[in-house]
């Protein structure tokens, strides 16, 4: 396929589960920006400043979620297995699975499929929505 023709041109099925499999696992980072943190903290009724000291790091300069020490994201409620900030959840959250990084090639979509149920399941999403969802945030 080139560049333009990519692989995935038919679209791909993905429909969430919601099994909270793509916030929990091995090390990682879930890039937030300023504008992301003020709206979780918004949402949470607390001050941005509260989110930077409870549930933000620095890693490599940049800001992102901290976890748990079972990998968890600080955000995902650990009875329900939910997003606890799901309205305003960071663009890589809201991204996923559609990100460069999974759209590689067909081995790494099938790859990030074996730890997400909803990928391969529902509805076809169109080849527009998933690069636009790729254009996102470089992942």
């Amino acid at each position: 396929m080139t560049e333009s023709t990519p692989w995935y041109q038919e679209g791909l099925s993905f429909q969430c589960t919601q099994c909270g499999n793509c916030c929990t696992g091995g090390p990682g980072v879930v890039w937030v920006t300023d504008k992301e943190m003020q709206a979780i903290a918004e949402y949470r009724g607390v001050s941005i400043g509260e989110i930077r000291i409870h549930h933000t790091k620095l890693v490599g300069g940049r800001v992102t979620l901290r976890e748990f020490a079972n990998g968890d994201c600080t955000f995902l409620d650990g009875n329900t297995r939910k997003c606890s900030v799901y309205p305003v959840r960071p663009a890589q959250c809201r991204t996923w699975p559609f990100w460069n990084s999974n759209l590689e090639s067909p081995e790494a979509w099938a790859k990030a499929q074996t730890v997400c149920p909803g990928m391969g399941q529902g509805a076809l999403v169109q080849l527009e929505t998933i690069q636009q969802q790729a254009a996102v945030i470089d992942i």
